[in-house]
């Protein structure tokens, strides 16, 4: 075979090989012929002349996003760093804007979010930055917007993901706030207490009532137990002095026995043997009628001094 029939052919795959080219899905490439912008080619095998045509650059479609953190000061003198992100896409429509009137996109986006936040920021207070950071994201945006689309790019959303303060100021609002729940805690635990001691003392003072309302029942119960004795020992014949003795003597024993049948009990009643009951029994008799007697004596020496 002939050697240059052999270079012919080599030759010719070569230009068929470097006519065609492969462009991604979400993508686009630029071609150039001889150094002027001649077309841009989209996803799938394009065509373009070898040796006259080249791939100048390509660009992604897909949402990118860029990160950027900014350190700046609020209104009440608090340096604070924040963590802006932005998500843009290259526009369909405008490749060649985007290919050819930027080198570095993301150094003037970047510069634009220094822009607007450092003008919007010096302007709140640092919990008013918390609360609206929404707005400075918003106020990202609308000037990336204005800015960068006419250079080929559509900022989708930007997002202010992190607050950061100085550490110092972090610990003061620490402390800050750890200080209110405890004062909060005290409160609640004051009004726990005061309801506490409100709730035992209405208990105790019912208790009270109950408990004496009980005493009242029972010594009613026991003075008609009396009464019903009395004319029970009046029939039998029993006056009412030698009755009520033989209700204290009965009394007694019965506190006797109830004391014995405590196992665990100390107590010790003197007298408590029956001669000394009986000599009790007959003393209050006696007592009695001395009682008797004296008043009898009154009532007559009275008439007397008349």
């Amino acid at each position: 075979m002939n050697p240059l029939f052999i270079i012919f052919l080599i030759f010719i795959f070569i230009i068929v090989f470097a006519s065609f080219f492969l462009v991604k899905q979400q993508s686009a490439a630029v071609i150039e012929r001889f150094g002027k912008f001649n077309a841009i080619r989209q996803s799938g095998l394009r065509f373009k002349i070898p040796l006259v045509d080249r791939v100048a650059g390509r660009l992604s479609l897909k949402i990118q996003q860029l990160d950027v953190i900014i350190e700046t000061k609020t209104l009440d003198d608090v340096f604070v760093k924040l963590k802006v992100s932005v998500q843009y896409k290259v526009i369909y429509d405008k490749v060649y804007d985007a290919f050819y009137k930027l080198d570095y996109p993301h150094d003037q986006i970047t510069s634009y979010v220094f822009d607007v936040v450092r003008a919007e920021v010096p302007k709140m207070k640092l919990d008013d930055v918390f609360v609206k950071k929404d707005d400075v994201a918003i106020a990202v945006k609308t000037e990336l917007n204005d800015a960068m689309s006419d250079y080929g790019f559509d900022i989708i959303k930007t997002l202010v993901t992190d607050i950061d303060p100085d550490a110092q100021v972090k610990e003061a609002m620490n402390r800050i706030n750890a200080a209110d729940r405890e004062k909060t805690a005290a409160q609640y635990e004051g009004d726990a207490q005061r309801i506490l001691i409100v709730e035992r003392a209405k208990a105790e003072a019912e208790s009270k009532r109950l408990q004496g309302q009980g005493i009242a029942d029972q010594r009613r119960e026991i003075a008609r137990g009396l009464e019903e004795s009395m004319v029970v020992l009046n029939r039998a014949g029993i006056n009412s002095q030698e009755a009520s003795a033989l209700i204290v003597v009965t009394q007694h024993y019965d506190t006797l026995q109830a004391i014995g049948a405590d196992t665990n009990s100390n107590l010790i009643l003197l007298p408590n043997n029956p001669n000394e009951a009986s000599s009790m029994l007959n003393d209050m008799v006696a007592s009695f009628a001395a009682t008797n007697q004296i008043g009898e004596s009154m009532k007559a020496i009275k008439p007397k001094k008349k």
